[in-house]
């Protein structure tokens, strides 16, 4: 089988070495690169099955590589991994279309389950549809349509409605979440607001073909997690 392919854009050589070190360990294909602007330019041959993104890069920073790759490859999958921890910070790199995020410092174990999971999405078949609502998804063309209108989608944003739209009226918590979707094996003790932040930005994406918004679609059970209408 070929190896899964990652682009690691680091600009500290000791952290950009290891990261590559313990990937090609567990059988990946890795490739550093220490700035932006050749990052970029890598991320955009569209060869890699995976991004690991630095935020603070010389050049192009990680959050101009990281929309501007969306944009032209909308089923890349992407991983920010940065030192700026802060609940901005993390907003911004979602906001930027990244599917999951790292802050340093990081555990080894951590780094390779997130970078495990999202592999075993990306190489998904993703070609077919499933109605949620009002809203057909195509998981093929990365995209929501509903009312006449359409709406892009991120890879993760589809695994989340997927999951969500198996069993309709079922609340699904935040924990069953991040094992189902995001990949975590453990749970215990993670102490993460990706699934809020994240399901806040898909219900802003689905306003216009939701059938009266987001919030209606994908609904918030107080203290218990999320459900989508039955």
């Amino acid at each position: 089988m070929t190896k899964p392919a990652v682009l690691v854009v680091e600009d500290e050589a000791a952290i950009r070495v290891g990261i590559c070190d313990v990937l090609a360990f567990h059988g990946i294909q890795p490739h550093g690169v220490p700035d932006g602007d050749e990052g970029l330019a890598e991320a955009l041959t569209g060869k890699y099955d995976l991004l690991v993104l630095d935020v603070m890069l010389p050049g192009v920073d990680g959050f101009t590589i990281c929309r501007t790759v969306r944009e032209k490859v909308p089923s890349q999958a992407i991983l920010m991994l940065t030192a700026k921890g802060a609940e901005s910070d993390i907003l911004e790199g979602f906001r930027c279309g990244a599917d999951d995020y790292v802050p340093k410092p990081f555990s080894v174990a951590q780094l390779v389950a997130r970078v495990q999971a999202l592999l075993r999405r990306a190489t998904k078949d993703p070609g077919r549809r499933f109605v949620v609502g009002a809203v057909e998804v195509d998981t093929g063309a990365l995209r929501a349509e509903g009312g006449g209108d359409r709406v892009d989608l991120t890879p993760r944003d589809i695994q989340l409605l997927a999951f969500l739209a198996q069993e309709p009226g079922r609340v699904s918590t935040r924990d069953e979440l991040l094992r189902e979707v995001w990949g975590y094996q453990r749970v215990d003790g993670v102490e993460t607001r990706c699934v809020d932040m994240h399901i806040a930005k898909l219900r802003r994406k689905l306003e216009g073909v939701a059938g009266g918004g987001g919030d209606t679609l994908i609904e918030t059970v107080r203290g218990a997690g999320y459900r989508v209408r039955a």
